[in-house]
């Protein structure tokens, strides 16, 4: 049997639901009693704060869930952009993760992907804060993602 999921929400926030974007007038909470894919406005990454490579992963997998008529393309996209990014990084324990988010994805569990890059954004900081990613291989990737912004 499947439990439900009952979610807060505050006056003004947006949440979105299978492609739809609800905001919300007044606090309420809403229960799910099936299936559905959603991601809370705070977990949402605006494109203009895609400015990463990891983030810009994310700005992709997020499109994913946001997007359903556009789930292929941008699946597509997401594959491409793992590929560029395990030529990227050196870091073992990076490496490990992204080929574990793209099994999230290639599964169907695109909102556990999205955490677990959050997961990456403070070792993604620090190697470009110490220049450890070639500045060329960071620019082909926003090159990659700007048709999607």
């Amino acid at each position: 049997m499947k439990s439900t999921l009952r979610i807060s929400l505050k006056a003004g926030e947006k949440i979105f639901i299978n492609g739809a974007v609800l905001r919300v007038d007044r606090k309420v909470a809403l229960e799910f009693l099936n299936d559905v894919t959603f991601l809370l406005e705070n977990h949402v990454l605006q494109p203009e704060d895609a400015t990463t490579p990891l983030r810009q992963l994310y700005f992709i997998a997020q499109m994913i869930l946001i997007n359903p008529e556009g789930k292929d393309q941008s699946t597509a996209m997401f594959r491409k952009s793992v590929a560029m990014l395990l030529t990227c990084f050196k870091k073992e324990e990076v490496l490990a993760e992204l080929k574990r988010i793209d099994g999230l994805v290639s599964t169907g569990r695109a909102f556990d992907a999205l955490k677990a890059i959050r997961g990456l954004y403070a070792i993604e900081d620090s190697i470009l804060n110490n220049q450890e990613m070639h500045p060329t291989m960071v620019e082909q990737i926003r090159k990659e993602i700007a048709p999607w912004r």
